[in-house]
């Protein structure tokens, strides 16, 4: 009982957060369609086209995430004048979540990803973006946002939630790093290759195995536990970070940290489950670590809780924010 009231007492406290989420934002569209014949021009199939959706998505669907859980997400990120910029600020505003931390650029375009169904299953994605780095005019506007932020509301936690679509720079993440060591703030990554290495002295890191075996240029695949263990280990020193949460798809994850001078390993096992779609687990499991992280709770928590928020946003269709109460269920039922 004493362990149910202590997880209870956690997800109420998500509900005082305030977590600032930089990164790459953009627009999911989604087309679901019914295929019933093979086109004539190209020996591919022809979706009928039945619904147009469109939702957030990248360091958004972070914010979504942050916000199903009952925490307030301030959004950092930079977009087009374009349509489809106008589109993510209706969407933004559709979901009650502020736009204060919304640079537009009309040297950006708004990344999008048309995601195309036929029979439920997803047939093809078509990309529209740009990834080259911040222009500096841009990037003055963006941390002078983030500086306004940070000293009109108490930041609880930051979130870099990097897509490699040029928002997130070396500089950018060093400014941010030092503001929030100054005000003892928890920093938390999804990290993607381009700037894997920049991400010094952060608070926790969330690299999945590609990620881990890609930033740390390593030649061979990590099948094994023990290098799994060894590499992230090696991470945690080099970017001289407290936790290095390394997800493993099918197999679970593993929090690699350094406790009283001594290097530890937790390693969490993933659930059987009914696998849907595994798109935007990685941005769930950061949310949640990140508002374990920001209340101090334990590594092993950390793990456990973040590991089955992913778990379940695969078994929904398409990029979707973890259910506060399913995911509450769920911890409940494994104590």
């Amino acid at each position: 009982m004493q362990k149910e009231g202590n997880y209870k007492k956690l997800f109420k406290d998500f509900n005082k957060l305030n977590i600032l989420i930089i990164g790459d934002v953009m627009v999911d569209s989604y087309l679901w369609g019914k295929v019933e014949r093979i086109s004539p021009e190209a020996p591919i199939p022809i979706v009928a086209l039945r619904k147009r959706e469109n939702r957030m998505g990248g360091a958004a669907n972070v914010a979504m995430n942050i916000r199903s859980m009952g925490a307030n997400p301030i959004l950092c990120s930079v977009i087009g004048t374009d349509d489809k910029g106008d589109l993510f600020l209706e969407l933004l505003k559709k979901e009650k979540i502020d736009d204060v931390g919304i640079v537009r650029s009309t040297r950006r375009i708004t990344t999008t990803k048309f995601r195309i169904f036929g029979n439920a299953f997803q047939m093809l994605r078509v990309d529209e973006e740009m990834d080259n780095d911040l222009v500096n005019g841009d990037f003055l506007t963006l941390i002078r946002v983030i500086d306004q932020i940070l000293t009109k509301v108490k930041i609880d936690g930051i979130i870099f939630q990097d897509y490699d679509k040029g928002v997130i720079t070396q500089k950018l993440i060093a400014e941010v790093v030092k503001r929030a060591q100054a005000r003892n703030i928890p920093v938390s990554v999804d990290p993607k290759k381009k700037n894997f290495m920049f991400y010094r002295q952060v608070t926790l890191i969330k690299p999945n195995l590609k990620e881990l075996k890609e930033g740390m240029n390593l030649s061979d695949e990590l099948k094994e536990t023990e290098e799994v263990i060894k590499t992230a280990q090696q991470l945690g020193r080099q970017l001289e970070c407290q936790y290095v949460l390394t997800t493993m798809s099918e197999k679970g994850v593993m929090m690699s940290l350094k406790d009283s001078r001594q290097e530890k390993n937790i390693f969490i096992p993933a659930h059987m489950r009914m696998i849907s779609d595994v798109s935007g687990a990685g941005d769930t499991v950061i949310s949640i670590a990140s508002l374990c992280l920001a209340l101090k709770r334990t590594p092993y928590e950390i793990a456990f809780i973040s590991n089955l928020a992913g778990g379940l946003v695969c078994e929904e269709v398409g990029v979707v924010p973890v259910s506060k109460e399913k995911l509450l269920k769920e911890v409940l039922t494994l104590l």
